[in-house]
């Protein structure tokens, strides 16, 4: 920290109390200055020699009158004690924690070069433009304490300098920097530099862009606007360290979670720190800051109440980057008059913002670089797929979830964002389970997103087992095993027969034989009649005999087993017209264990095969 040191005599100024302070001296005092609660008795000459005002205030006062009150003095009785001292000479230290009270005081006291060569007033500029002003640590520190002393601090354009200062230093090149005391206290010691060969070039090149944002986080929310409103005027900061700045100031001073009993004050203070830092957002919408932080942000920003036209920018940053969200961000927690646990409606909001401003970069990207753009649009479709699907999973377990509400938001996803539809899957299973309620009709709907063709193995013979789903949901993903089972016969026989054909079977291929075994699965199924009440019955899973299969692996329960079986008698017909070397395969294909599957799928209706 810079110091100035001023006068040379010693300090004689004694204290009596807390409220009286006097110069040991063998002369008298002849005036007694009251500034706020202490009296100060001194003497005239060494005083008005130096201050202009003194020389007024003590000429009006006349020779009935040896006392005179300062009122609304700048700094208090401290700074006072500071101009005293240097009118008499003494020795008188000046740093970043006083020059600014010193510098207000003097101009109260109007200690300027008009009444004395030198005086206070001079020595104190040189101070600041000489040492605190190119320091980067008193500049801060300068900075905070400017606050206590306003209107003075500002008309003295103190305040004006010290942001300069800082916000100047901030845009300098990292290599260069010596000063940040955040970040020098985690680099190395000198001594543990040159034992580990470490020269201080090395030392100084590790300095990050962000090196200063820990920094300014201790000024107060009006100081750290202007600093980085000064900081973004210039131009020369990149908006992601602007974004770590903002991040870094919001975990700083936002709590971790917001409690409704918190008083109105501390509630007012934090809306208004939203508001600024929302204000203070890089002018790109689409960098910067992440999703998550953003998010973040619009929750606490919908808890304190926050104006509508900061928190519409905020949907709109969000919007362009949702994508790289996590289901834990979009948990925004709903508020009066909604009854769900979350804001379902905001997310739906947010959902299809962003689909239209992926549709609108994609008609304008086509035109150039049309490969590489979509291949980067269907990654950021299915990382959305992915993220709605598991947000509808943890939804689905609030009871006053309704069924639009989760079919619209299911919807809003376009079938390319859903190649797998295992994690829709689990979040209608578990919208079922938390919701026991529902009609025939309800469940018929909800199950109606999911397109059983994109379900994997795994997914398939969960849902085979499963007694929530309807019957006719069970039938079509045993329909489709069987179908996907001949199809790989099939393919087998082909790469048979040509080597270098190895292809595996497309979705049109599945198409055109779903469609001839749906003839004979219509036919076969007339002759089942199936109710749904032998299908709600608890089967258990059972094992074949060693001796009659080969696999020995988990089956499906009675009654799915019994309508497996047929379908894959169905199927095994259809292979045999096919192919003469399968003729004497009568096994069916073995299926993996049942259980709950990851979220990632996602859901595609139009290409469903209904079975009736």
């Amino acid at each position: 920290m810079k110091f100035m040191k001023l006068g040379s005599k010693p300090d004689a100024f004694q204290a009596d109390g807390k409220s009286l302070r006097y110069v040991a001296s063998e002369l008298a005092a002849d005036v007694i200055i009251n500034v706020g609660e202490v009296k100060f008795n001194l003497h005239k000459f060494p005083l008005l020699s130096k201050s202009n005002r003194l020389q007024k205030l003590v000429s009006k006062a006349g020779e009935n009158s040896d006392e005179i009150d300062m009122v609304d003095f700048p700094g208090g009785p401290k700074a006072f004690e500071i101009c005293a001292k240097f009118c008499y000479g003494m020795i008188v230290t000046l740093n970043a924690y006083n020059v600014v009270a010193a510098r207000c005081a003097a101009e109260y006291l109007e200690m300027t070069e008009d009444v004395d060569r030198g005086n206070l007033i001079f020595k104190i500029e040189v101070f600041l433009n000489s040492s605190i002003f190119r320091s980067w640590k008193d500049s801060i520190i300068v900075l905070q304490t400017t606050k206590s002393l306003l209107p003075w601090s500002e008309d003295l354009k103190i305040v004006g300098r010290c942001i300069d200062s800082i916000a100047s230093k901030t845009s300098v090149d990292p290599a260069s920097i010596t000063w940040s005391y955040t970040y020098n206290r985690k680099l190395s010691v000198p001594d543990n530099i040159v034992e580990e060969g470490i020269n201080f070039r090395e030392k100084i090149e590790s300095v990050p862009k962000d090196w200063w944002v820990e920094d300014i986080c201790e000024l107060d929310i009006d100081l750290y606007k202007r600093v980085m409103i000064t900081v973004k005027s210039k131009g020369r900061m990149d908006g992601k360290v602007i974004g770590e700045a903002l991040k870094t100031y919001a975990v700083r001073w936002l709590p971790d979670s917001f409690d409704d009993s918190v008083s109105d004050a501390r509630t007012w203070r934090y809306k208004y720190l939203v508001e600024t830092l929302i204000c203070l957002l890089p002018p790109d919408k689409g960098v910067g800051c992440s999703c998550s932080f953003l998010l973040k942000l619009l929750k606490f920003a919908i808890l304190v109440g926050v104006n509508d036209s900061p928190r519409e920018d905020l949907v709109k940053r969000i919007s362009l980057k949702l994508h790289e969200a996590s289901v834990k961000d979009l948990l925004v927690p709903a508020r009066p008059p909604q009854n769900t646990l979350y804001d379902v409606e905001l997310i739906q909001c947010i959902v299809n913002r962003y689909l239209m401003h992926e549709k609108y970069n994609q008609d304008e990207k086509n035109q150039t670089n049309g490969d590489f753009i979509l291949g980067h649009e269907h990654v950021t479709l299915m990382n959305l797929g992915k993220l709605i699907d598991g947000y509808l999973a943890e939804i689905a377990h609030d009871p006053n979830l309704t069924i639009a509400s989760f079919i619209d938001l299911s919807r809003s996803i376009p079938d390319s964002a859903r190649p797998i539809q295992d994690g829709l899957y689990k979040a209608i299973d578990i919208y079922l389970k938390e919701h026991l309620s529902l009609t025939k009709a309800e469940k018929k709907k909800i199950c109606g997103l999911m397109d059983v063709k994109k379900l994997t193995m795994e997914a398939s013979m969960h849902a085979a087992q499963n007694e929530r789903l309807p019957l006719r949901v069970v039938v079509q993903v045993l329909f489709f095993e069987q179908v996907r089972a001949a199809s790989g016969v099939q393919a087998l026989n082909n790469n048979a027969r040509d080597t270098s054909n190895s292809t595996t079977n497309t979705d049109e291929e599945w198409e055109k034989t779903a469609a001839d075994d749906n003839k004979s699965l219509k036919k076969q199924m007339s002759r089942m009649k199936i109710k749904d009440e032998d299908f709600r019955k608890n089967g258990k899973l059972l094992k074949k005999n060693s001796k009659s299969t080969k696999s020995g692996v988990q089956l499906l329960p009675s009654r799915s087993r019994r309508i497996f079986d047929r379908l894959w008698v169905v199927g095994r017909g259809h292979v045999e017209n096919r192919s003469s070397e399968t003729s004497g395969s009568s096994q069916s294909p073995t299926s993996v264990a049942p259980g709950d599957t990851k979220s990632f799928g996602s859901s595609s209706r139009q290409r469903r095969h209904s079975i009736s």
